[in-house]
C-alpha cells in the first residue's frame, strides 16, 4: 500500500546488508567503490556487503528461520542469487515479494526477454530483480594460441591433443558448471528439447554420454584431472602462468578488466563457440524476513538506474553486461553506453547476441552437478 516515495522515507538511515559470492575482485570494488557511497549520497543508506563462499549457504540459513518461525529480524536484507538457489528459495517461501514491479526503474528492464522473465527456466514473479547480465565466453593467449577450437567438440578434441594444457573449476563452482552444460549440449545435439518438461529416460541416456565424454578427458586434463581449480579466479591464474591455455568466465568484458589490471597480457582474447554459449541474467533478491526492506528496495532500484549499469559496464570498473534495455533509455544515455570502450578482449554485441544459448531448467543443473561428482570426479 506504500507508494514509493514512502518507501524510501522509511529506508532513510537503514543498514542493508547485502550477502553476495565474494570471489570478483572487480564485483567487490563495484560494490563497495562505488553503489555504497551513492546509496549513502542519495538516500542515507548504509549497504554492508557481506561476501560468502556460496550463497547456498544463505538459502539454508534463511529455511532453518523459517523453520523455526522467525519472521522478522533477520540478517540478510539482500541477496545475490539465481538458478537452483532461487528455485529452492522461491518453493519454500523464503523471498520477499513480489516487489520487483514496485521499482520505478523497472521501465527500463524488457521482461518479455526469456531470461529475464524465467531464471533457469523457473518463472521469476517479480521475486527478484535483475542487475546483470551474462554470457560464457572462452578466454585464450593468442600469442600463444593463434587458432584457437571454435567448437565444444573442437575443444575437447584438443585438449587431448595436448595434454595437461585444459582443465576447468571442479562443480559445483558455477564457472565449472557451466562448462559441464556446454559439454551436456554438445553430446545431445540439442538445446531447445531441454527447455520444457523433462523426459526421464532420454536425460539419464544424454547425462550419461555426457559423463563418458568426461570421463575420458580426465586424464588428458592439468595435473591428469586428479585435482581440479576450486574457482575461475584460480582458473584465471593458470592461464596467466602459462599452465593451462584456456580459462572460462561468464563475463564478457572480465579478460579486458584483467588487461587494463596487468594480470592478463595484451595478447590474451576472447572467443564464444560457432553453436553459441549459456546466457543468463543474475538477480538480486529479498528475503522473507529481512529487517530493512525498504532500504533493499531503494538498493535493488539503484542498482538498475541508467547510472548504475552504466559504471558497471565500464570495462575499466567491471564490465558487466547490462541488465536493463538500453533501447528504453533516453538517447543521452544511449549515447553514453554506446561510447563505452569495450576493451581489447571484448567481442561486439552482435557476435555475442547472435550465438547465445538459455540454461537449461535447474533441475538438469542440480542433476548434472551430482552425476559429475559421482561418475566423473568420484568415478575414476
Amino acid at each position: 500500500a506504500l507508494t514509493w516515495p514512502d518507501i524510501e522515507a522509511r529506508a532513510k538511515g537503514q543498514t542493508v546488508d547485502w550477502f553476495m559470492w565474494g570471489g570478483f575482485p572487480s564485483t567487490n570494488a563495484y560494490v563497495n567503490g562505488y553503489v555504497a557511497p551513492r546509496v549513502r549520497e542519495l538516500y542515507d543508506i548504509t549497504l554492508r556487503q557481506v561476501p560468502v563462499k556460496d550463497i547456498a549457504e544463505v538459502v539454508g540459513k534463511l529455511l532453518a528461520e523459517k523453520q523455526v518461525g522467525k519472521g522478522a529480524g533477520g540478517e540478510v536484507d539482500l541477496m545475490w542469487i539465481n538458478g537452483e538457489n532461487f528455485r529452492t528459495a522461491k518453493r519454500h517461501g523464503l523471498l520477499f515479494g513480489p516487489f520487483a514491479d514496485l521499482l520505478p526503474n523497472q521501465k527500463f528492464v524488457n521482461w518479455d526477454k526469456p531470461s529475464v522473465q524465467n531464471d533457469f527456466g523457473e518463472p521469476v514473479d517479480g521475486l527478484e530483480s535483475p542487475w546483470g547480465s551474462a554470457q560464457v565466453v572462452m578466454i585464450y593467449d593468442s600469442r600463444r594460441t593463434p587458432a584457437p577450437p571454435r567448437t565444444v567438440g573442437a575443444l575437447l578434441d584438443w585438449a587431448r591433443r595436448n595434454p595437461g594444457r585444459f582443465t576447468y573449476p571442479a562443480p559445483p563452482d558455477f564457472t565449472g558448471s557451466v562448462f559441464v552444460r556446454h559439454v551436456f549440449y554438445h553430446a545431445t545435439g540439442e538445446v531447445a528439447a531441454w527447455q520444457g518438461p523433462l523426459d526421464e529416460k532420454r536425460f539419464e541416456a544424454a547425462a550419461g554420454a555426457t559423463y563418458k565424454l568426461l570421463k575420458d578427458l580426465a586424464p588428458f586434463l592439468w595435473r591428469q584431472g586428479r585435482t581440479y581449480p576450486e574457482n575461475p579466479i584460480r582458473l584465471s591464474q593458470l592461464l596467466a602462468d602459462g599452465e593451462v591455455d584456456f580459462a572460462i568466465s561468464y563475463h564478457p568484458a572480465e579478460a579486458s578488466k584483467m588487461i587494463l589490471d596487468g594480470l592478463y597480457p595484451e595478447t590474451v582474447r576472447t572467443f564464444v563457440f560457432e553453436e553459441g554459449t549459456i546466457t543468463n541474467t543474475h538477480f538480486v533478491a529479498i528475503p522473507f524476513n529481512a529487517a530493512d526492506t525498504a532500504g533493499a528496495m531503494v538498493v535493488a532500484n539503484f542498482l538498475i538506474s541508467p547510472e548504475a549499469q552504466l559504471k558497471k559496464a565500464d570495462a575499466s570498473v567491471w564490465g558487466d553486461f547490462p541488465a536493463i534495455a538500453i533501447e528504453r533509455l533516453e538517447p543521452h544515455w544511449q549515447d553514453r553506453f554506446a561510447a563505452l570502450p569495450r576493451g581489447p578482449a571484448t567481442l561486439p554485441n552482435d557476435v555475442l547476441q547472435q550465438r547465445q544459448l538459455p540454461e537449461p531448467p535447474s533441475e538438469i543443473l542440480i542433476r548434472l552437478e551430482r552425476g559429475w561428482d559421482e561418475h566423473v570426479l568420484k568415478g575414476r
